[in-house]
C-alpha cells in the first residue's frame, strides 16, 4: 500500500458508510445519529487498480475543552497529521454549514493535500450543496454517494496521481534499507489476534493505549465510550500483534438500544476471530455475573483465555485481594482451570511485561501438538491409575487416542461404549492432559468414538439373498 487516505468531515455526513464501501465490507458501524464513530478504524481499501490504507475517524466538533466531543477531535485531527491525503466528506443535501467552513480552514492548515468530496450526491436535491462547495477554496468538489457506490470512479481518478507520487517515495525508502544479504527472508509473520474484552468502564481501551504505548484509542470516565471493535496492529519482539479493543459488554436484558446491540454484536465477532481473549476485570468489582459469561463465552468459542485484573494501583490490600481474586476464579470458571490470572494497572503500565508473556504463553499452549505415541502412553498410565466403568458387568475399554486437531487441542479417544462413559471419567481424562502436557487454561475438546461408528452395516442383521434362498430350495419368507 503506497499511501494513507483519512476520511473526515462532521458528523453524519457519511463517512464511516465511504469507509465500508472502500474496503469492501461492513466493518465500521453505521447508524442514522451522529457520532458513531468515536475511535480510529482502518483498513486496506480497493479502488479500480488502487490499492491504499483508509482512516475512518470520528466527526468533528466545535469543541476544545475535556468534553468527549473535544477528545475525540483531537483523535481525529491526529488522523489528519498521520495521513498522506485528506477526503474532506460534506453533506451535499444539507449543503456547506458553518462548522464545514470552519473545518475546511483547519484542514488547508494541516494537512498537505486535500480532497473535497460532496456525499448523498444522488438527486437533484443535492445540486445546490454541490455548488456552495466550491466557496470552500479546496478544489472542484467530487460528487458522490457513499450508500450507492455513485462517483467512486471521480474519486479513484482524483486519487491517481498520488500514486504515483507515494510509490516513488516508498520505493526510495526501500532502496535505503540496509538489507543484510545472509539473512534469509522468510516472509512476514501472520498477526497473532488478541481481543480485549470486558464490561463497560473496565479500561480496555486504556490497556491497549498503554501497550501501544502512544494515545491511540480515546478513553475518558465515561462508561460507554468504544462502541466498535477496532483494531490496531503493534509488534511485540518480532511477533506482529493485532489487538482488538471492544465495546463493553452489559446485561442482556439491559441493553435496549439499536446501536448498543450492534456494538455488543460487533464485540461478540471480535472474540470468534480472535485467537487469545483478554477478559479484563476492574479490581473493586471482580467476576461479576456479567464477567463470568464472557469469559464462559470465550471457552466455549474454543479461545485461549487470560484473566487480566485492572486498576491494581489503587487496591489497598494487595495480598489479600489476590488470594481472594485466586480463590472465585477457581470455584467460578472451573472450566478454565489453570488459565492465567494476571494483575495490571493500564494508567500506570504496572503489569504490562507479565501481560504480554502471558499471552505469547497462551497462544503457544493453544497451538500445542502432543505426539500419538506420547499421548498412547499416557492414555495407557490413566487407565491403570482409574479404570473406566464397568456397567452391567462389562469393562469398558480405551483402546487408544489421537490429537484430531489444535487451535484448540482436539482429542479423539476409541473406545469401546462411548455412550456409556460417565461425563465425570471424561473430565478426569482432560484434567490428566492439563496437567501431564502442561496445557494450563487453553480449552480442551475430548471427543469419545466407538470403533465401529462408520460402519453403516454394523447393527443390520444378516439375511440370506433371494436367490440364493430358491438355490436352496427356500421358500422367501411370508409366501
Amino acid at each position: 500500500m503506497t499511501f494513507s487516505v483519512a476520511l473526515v468531515g462532521r458528523p453524519n455526513v457519511g463517512k464511516s458508510t465511504l469507509f465500508n464501501r472502500l474496503v469492501g465490507k461492513k466493518l465500521a458501524l453505521v447508524d442514522d445519529q451522529p457520532g458513531v464513530t468515536r475511535d480510529l478504524r482502518e483498513g486496506a481499501a480497493r479502488l479500480g487498480d488502487l490499492r491504499f490504507t483508509v482512516i475512518d475517524t470520528a466527526g468533528l466538533e466545535d469543541a476544545t475543552d475535556e468534553s468527549l466531543p473535544a477528545r475525540m477531535r483531537r483523535l481525529t485531527e491526529r488522523a489528519v497529521d498521520m495521513a498522506d491525503i485528506c477526503v474532506f466528506i460534506l453533506d451535499a443535501r444539507a449543503g456547506v454549514t458553518a462548522a464545514d467552513e470552519l473545518f475546511a480552514d483547519i484542514l488547508r492548515k494541516r494537512s498537505k493535500h486535500v480532497l473535497l468530496a460532496a456525499n448523498k450526491a444522488e438527486g437533484a436535491a443535492a445540486d445546490a450543496g454541490i455548488m456552495e462547495a466550491y466557496g470552500l477554496g479546496l478544489g472542484d468538489p467530487i460528487p458522490i454517494s457513499a450508500e450507492h457506490g455513485e462517483g467512486m470512479a471521480d474519486l479513484a481518478a482524483a486519487l491517481i496521481p498520488f500514486e504515483e507520487e507515494f510509490a516513488a517515495r516508498e520505493e526510495e525508502a526501500v532502496t535505503n534499507v540496509d538489507i543484510d544479504a545472509d539473512e534469509e527472508d522468510t516472509g512476514p509473520k501472520r498477526p497473532l489476534q488478541v481481543a480485549v474484552v470486558g464490561r463497560p468502564n473496565a479500561g480496555k481501551s486504556t490497556l491497549i493505549n498503554q501497550l501501544l504505548g502512544e494515545d491511540r484509542l480515546l478513553t475518558g470516565p465515561e462508561a460507554g465510550i468504544t462502541r466498535d471493535a477496532i483494531s490496531v496492529t503493534m509488534d511485540w519482539d518480532g511477533q506482529p500483534i493485532r489487538l482488538f479493543d471492544t465495546a463493553g459488554m452489559r446485561k442482556r436484558a439491559k441493553v435496549q438500544e439499536k446501536l448498543e446491540k450492534l456494538s455488543v454484536s460487533d464485540g461478540l465477532r471480535a472474540v470468534k476471530f480472535a485467537e487469545v481473549v483478554v477478559v479484563l476485570l476492574d479490581a473493586a468489582i471482580p467476576f461479576e455475573q456479567q464477567d463470568l459469561r464472557i469469559a464462559d463465552l470465550a471457552e466455549r468459542e474454543g479461545r485461549a483465555v487470560i484473566v487480566a485484573v485492572n486498576k491494581w494501583d489503587i487496591e489497598p490490600e494487595k495480598q489479600a485481594k489476590l488470594a481472594g481474586l485466586k480463590e472465585a476464579f477457581e470455584r467460578l470458571l472451573p472450566q478454565l482451570k489453570g488459565a492465567p490470572l494476571v494483575t495490571v494497572s493500564a494508567k500506570t503500565g504496572r503489569g504490562m511485561d507479565r501481560l504480554k508473556a502471558a499471552i505469547i504463553r497462551a497462544h503457544e499452549v493453544w497451538n500445542r501438538r502432543v505426539p500419538t505415541a506420547a499421548l498412547n502412553r499416557w492414555l495407557a498410565d490413566m487407565v491403570e491409575a482409574h479404570p473406566p466403568p464397568a456397567p452391567a458387568g462389562r469393562r469398558i475399554k480405551l483402546r487408544y487416542a489421537t490429537q484430531a486437531k489444535t487451535r484448540p487441542p482436539g482429542f479423539v479417544v476409541m473406545c469401546s461404549a462411548p455412550e456409556k462413559l460417565p461425563a465425570s471419567y471424561t473430565r478426569y481424562l482432560v484434567n490428566g492432559l492439563r496437567e501431564d502436557f502442561d496445557m494450563p487454561g487453553t480449552p480442551i475438546r475430548l471427543t469419545m468414538r466407538g470403533q465401529g461408528e462408520a460402519n453403516p452395516y454394523k447393527n443390520r442383521k444378516k439375511s440370506t439373498p433371494s436367490r440364493l434362498r430358491k438355490h436352496l430350495g427356500k421358500k422367501p419368507h411370508g409366501e
